[in-house]
């Protein structure tokens, strides 16, 4: 008798499937993954083999050859199982939710068996031909979809110790869903396909091989994330609950009536409404977090994911959310809570309240830096469980809980914020959404993200202090100007009461008086001015160098050595606000006549360049050095007059200039005398 392609096709699949199940027997079968691999193997060696031997010899009968397949179809389901750290046989250390999982899927592969078996050995036909297709398709879906979410959650490094595994169990499943979904729309199977099904089989027996020489290497292993376990969840609830929703439809429709369509309407709209209401609800999100992550899951938090949030939260916090209510926010997720208050420590020692999370606001807020609880948290970097010390205050060693605490609508633990060993702070969670139990691992979590968000805290507080302390000193700034001011008016003034006696009959005497007078006023005025508006500048004007320049000199020639001046012919025009170039002008030829002797010079003169002005005021005074130039002369508040002298007449000159666009150099000997280069912008 002629052997078939069919025959031969899975004859020889059974023979490289015996090679592999040998193969994989040889090695270790400590993992949950070998020892899934080894069963598939060798249910797929077994069933390739009946298959053989059956479209040799039309022997064992069709009902014993598909029970086969359904057991080898469920040893690949346990394969991808295993790799996704679910079991079909539960044991006693398995979760509630692993056992539900794997007892559900055995179920309904029983289900499948039995009805095969009964209609095999009692010719009772309990299911037709395209019920066990659907069912061959939907397994096969299922495995696909399955093997595409433990591809998709696989690190780069995973992805390769399950490469060659993946395209086997791909191929496996990916053909059987086109074979049978080609039997379903034709209403026969492919004799092409079946009888090639043995060596699609065979072709990718090798991969398994090699999957397991390169797991000797690195461990098959895949991590599911808790959000794809918590989205996968809800939308198979959600599955659910639709289907009982069509199921409730359909029997509303029909069994109800000249009502039914109208009926069927009303619990459809209801049916949503409900399901959008709980997909919606905080409360069943974080009860649904808390039992992924107590059955799924070894440990409860991803800690990267919680790592990651806490400090994008707290880098990069509302611009509408203080940062004391994001620290709040960020420990009060953890245990899915949502209320909250922080104290912070004052510069006293005490802890005052700063921020609020949906939490009343308290009116006497102060907690005592000598109180019970913070000298325990002192000695005791822990969290105090508030349900705990109710229950026992032994277990905190009967200490006191400030009544500001205990008197919040929900309080529940107590976490200090810690900067190394200083307690910086401390911060209440209220209750939270649904019990939660907590243990060691929630409590380091917890105790991490603090540490992490008191750092934050204590640079935001530093911060602070460093921008009052520039407030305060540019409030001093401001004040040392407006003193140097005044001592110069002082200082005129003074020199005219000085002189009142000997020249007080002298009319250029008191017609000088008055002009200095007025002078004196109007320098006061524009003091007061920037007293009350420090921030207003005076707006500039197009001034007239020369007469600016007789009027600077005319006022300062009673000092000796009185400045001479020499300007131009024709007529400089510059832009700047006439009282402040006054000043700075002013400083420069007061500054040069305290340098020099009476008997020496000081000499102004003036030179023009194209769109500038270039003042160079020069004295025969005591000179200075490069390094005093350079480190002292521009520096505020150094000063070489003594107590006489406020240190920041240059300073301030230099700013000036540069701030209308110009610059301002100096040169200098010593013994030999200064000249002091003002470089001005021409209107």
């Amino acid at each position: 008798m002629d052997i078939s392609f069919g025959t031969l096709s899975h004859a020889i699949g059974f023979g490289i499937y015996f090679l592999v199940t040998a193969f994989i027997a040889k090695s270790y079968l400590r993992r949950n993954t070998d020892r899934s691999l080894f069963i598939a193997s060798l249910l797929t060696c077994v069933w390739l083999g009946l298959l053989a031997y059956q479209l040799r010899y039309n022997s064992p009968p069709f009902y014993i050859r598909y029970s086969i397949e359904i057991l080898r179809n469920a040893a690949w389901f346990g394969v991808l199982y295993a790799l996704l750290g679910i079991k079909f046989v539960p044991t006693s250390n398995i979760e509630n939710s692993r056992r539900v999982l794997s007892l559900g899927s055995m179920v309904v592969l029983l289900l499948m068996l039995v009805a095969v078996l009964i209609e095999g050995i009692t010719d009772v036909d309990l299911v037709s031909g395209k019920v066990l297709l659907a069912g061959q398709i939907a397994l096969s879906l299922v495995g696909l979809i399955l093997l595409e979410q433990i591809w998709r959650n696989a690190n780069i490094y995973g992805r390769s110790s399950i490469k060659y595994l993946s395209i086997a169990i791909g191929a496996i499943f990916g053909y059987d869903f086109l074979m049978y979904s080609d039997a379903f729309l034709f209403q026969e199977i492919s004799s092409p396909m079946w009888d090639s099904r043995g060596a699609v089989n065979a072709v990718v027996a090798p991969l398994i091989a090699l999957t397991m020489i390169n797991s000797r290497k690195q461990p098959i292993e895949v991590q599911v994330s808790r959000q794809v376990i918590f989205y996968t969840g809800s939308l198979v609830l959600a599955g659910g609950y639709l289907l009982a929703i069509s199921l409730g439809g359909y029997y509303l429709r029909t069994f109800g009536g000249t009502w039914g369509d109208a009926v069927q309407v009303l619990f459809f709209f209801t049916a949503v409404t409900i399901l959008t209401l709980l997909l919606s609800s905080p409360k069943l999100r974080a009860k649904l977090m808390v039992f992924i992550s107590q059955n799924f899951f070894h440990y409860k938090y991803d800690y990267r994911e919680e790592w990651l949030k806490s400090t994008k939260t707290l880098s990069f916090s509302d611009s509408d959310e203080e940062l004391p209510v994001s620290i709040i926010r960020i420990l009060a997720k953890l245990v899915e809570s949502n209320a909250g208050v922080l104290w912070c420590k004052d510069d006293e020692g005490n802890f005052t309240a700063r921020g609020y999370l949906n939490s009343p606001t308290i009116k006497h807020d102060l907690i005592d830096a000598n109180a019970d609880i913070i000298e325990y948290f002192r000695e005791h970097d822990w969290i105090i469980n508030l349900n705990e010390y109710n229950n026992d205050p032994t277990t905190y060693n009967l200490l006191e809980i400030p009544e500001i605490i205990l008197n919040h609508p929900s309080p529940w633990l107590v976490i200090p914020l810690f900067l190394g060993n200083e307690l910086m702070g401390l911060v209440l969670v209220a209750q939270p959404y649904t019990r939660m139990e907590l243990n060691w691992e929630n409590y380091d979590l917890i105790k991490v993200v603090s540490r992490q968000a008191c750092s934050y805290l204590s640079q935001s507080q530093s911060q602070e202090r460093l921008a009052e302390s520039k407030q305060f000193e540019a409030v001093n700034r401001t004040s040392a100007f407006m003193v140097h001011d005044l001592k110069t008016i002082i200082a005129q003034l003074s020199l005219l009461v000085k002189n009142a006696d000997k020249h007080k009959s002298n009319p250029a005497f008191v017609d000088d008086m008055i002009s200095t007078t007025e002078h004196a006023v109007q320098k006061m005025g524009y003091l007061l001015k920037q007293i009350r508006n420090p921030s207003e500048e005076e707006a500039p004007e197009l001034i007239e160098l020369g007469p600016l320049l007789e009027d600077v000199v005319s006022h300062h020639s009673k000092t000796l050595p009185v400045p001479q001046v020499h300007l131009p012919d024709r007529e400089i025009l510059i832009r700047s606000s006439k009282e402040q170039i006054h000043t700075v002008l002013g400083h420069l030829i007061q500054n040069a006549q305290d340098a020099t002797d009476k008997d020496g010079e000081v000499i102004i003169s003036v030179k023009t360049s194209p769109g500038f002005a270039v003042l160079f005021i020069q004295d025969t005074g005591i000179g200075m050095s490069e390094d005093f130039i350079k480190n002292q002369l521009f520096k505020p508040f150094e000063s070489t007059k003594g107590l006489t002298g406020m240190g920041i007449g240059a300073y301030q000159s230099r700013e000036y200039i540069k701030k209308i666009g110009g610059s301002l150099d100096v040169t200098s000997q010593q013994g030999i005398g200064s000249c002091f280069s003002v470089k001005i912008p021409t209107a």
